[in-house]
């Protein structure tokens, strides 16, 4: 599946489908804690409820929540640095995040790692029971549009790790300007760009 994906700050964000062809106009925008999805073959913009979050995101092992990319974890959890580790010349923390007990969020806690350069290289999503459910991992970490990211990323789950999604950056520009139009319930079902 071949996408392009749109965001403006840690707010909103717009993911478009459009590969293969049956699922091509396929879409979902993001504008702060809310989210719609478009599906052309119903020709409808859907408002997600929040207790749709945790859902399959297009029968991925990415949710709803997880293609959102909001900052949630930032605001919602205590966060304690368990460790530092050290990875291909990077200083790679382990950060353990605990979601505020009136937190409106699906996980009991999670586990990153990050580079010192903020480069996620992995996040460990675990149950309210503290039990590991799915893990996002980078594969290959590299420099893209002058900035060092995540070029392939893989989310597998726990009890099925022969089956996982993997998501593949193929190019990206930063500090694109003229994107307030980008970004509406209008252009996720008429798209403009």
């Amino acid at each position: 599946m071949s996408m392009r994906a749109w965001t403006q700050g840690s707010k909103k964000s717009l993911v478009r489908v459009t590969a293969p062809k049956k699922d091509t106009g396929n879409g979902t925008l993001m504008i702060d804690n809310n989210m719609w999805s478009y599906t052309p073959k119903v020709n409808r913009v859907i408002k997600v409820p929040s207790s749709m979050m945790g859902q399959s995101w297009m029968g991925s092992d990415f949710s709803n929540k997880d293609v959102s990319r909001a900052d949630d974890i930032v605001e919602q959890y205590d966060h304690t640095l368990l460790s530092k580790e050290e990875h291909e010349g990077h200083t790679v923390f382990v950060i353990e995040s605990v979601p505020h007990e009136e937190a409106a969020v699906v996980w009991g806690k999670e586990v990153l790692r990050i580079r010192d350069d903020d480069v996620l290289v992995s996040q460990e999503y675990y149950d309210q029971e503290g039990v590991l459910v799915k893990t996002l991992r980078s594969l290959e970490i590299g420099e893209m549009g002058g900035r060092s990211l995540a070029i392939r990323q893989r989310m597998v789950k726990a009890d099925a790790d022969e089956e996982w999604t993997e998501l593949r950056i193929d190019s990206v520009e930063f500090d694109i300007k003229n994107l307030e139009n980008v970004f509406t319930r209008s252009n996720l079902q008429n798209p403009r760009e």
